[in-house]
């Protein structure tokens, strides 16, 4: 990669992280735990980002909030949530102490993540919220929190209807989705030890 293309890249990073959604978990504490040796998860007892802790249930379909409720900020593939309907939120399984046992472990967000059946309903209701009224498979139901970072398994306040590519050309589909990548393999290069592998 040429020098030209690397601060391309960069560019291109960096404007992803100033337009995507409010950082949260270790996207938040990201520097101070590259500098600190900090921990990439808050502890049980409280969440220092000012985010709160969910064990709503992954089986079961949780209430969004009421039609047209939420207004998401910007437009398009760089929309964020509506900060007061979809602030993110934690979920307190995951701490420095379960770690290994948590996001560090291949496979684990499989066994947390809610089945299709569930967040579909979600979805529906969530674009109605959002008053979202295009083919909800021009949205992705997504975790503001990333499961593979931490965030809240079903909470509404961690999902929203995110806009997605109009046409699928891979597997990540919107910027933030690169993000999320570049930020949780920063998180098991600082905590992990190795890579994080989400299902």
């Amino acid at each position: 990669m040429g020098p030209r293309l690397r601060l391309h890249s960069l560019d291109a990073d960096r404007k992803l992280m100033q337009s995507s959604h409010r950082a949260v978990g270790c996207a938040l504490v990201m520097s101070a735990a590259a500098a600190t040796g900090a921990a990439c998860v808050a502890s049980a007892a409280s969440a220092p980002n000012g985010l709160s802790y969910s064990k709503a249930s992954g089986r079961v379909v949780q209430r969004q909030p009421p039609a047209g409720a939420c207004t998401a900020r910007g437009a398009g593939l760089y929309a964020r949530p509506d900060a007061h309907c979809t602030p993110g939120a934690l979920n307190p399984s995951v701490t420095q102490a379960t770690l290994s046992r948590t996001i560090c472990r291949g496979g684990w967000t499989s066994t947390v993540r809610p089945f299709e059946s569930i967040t579909r309903r979600e979805k529906l209701a969530s674009m109605s919220a959002y008053a979202d009224h295009g083919r909800a498979s021009a949205f992705e139901y997504d975790h503001v929190v990333p499961l593979e970072l931490g965030g809240a398994v079903n909470d509404p306040r961690n999902l929203w209807p995110e806009p997605d590519y109009s046409s699928r050309s891979g597997f990540y589909l919107n910027p933030k989705d690169r993000l999320e990548r570049v930020l949780t393999a920063w998180c098991a290069l600082a905590r992990c030890r190795s890579p994080v592998h989400s299902a």
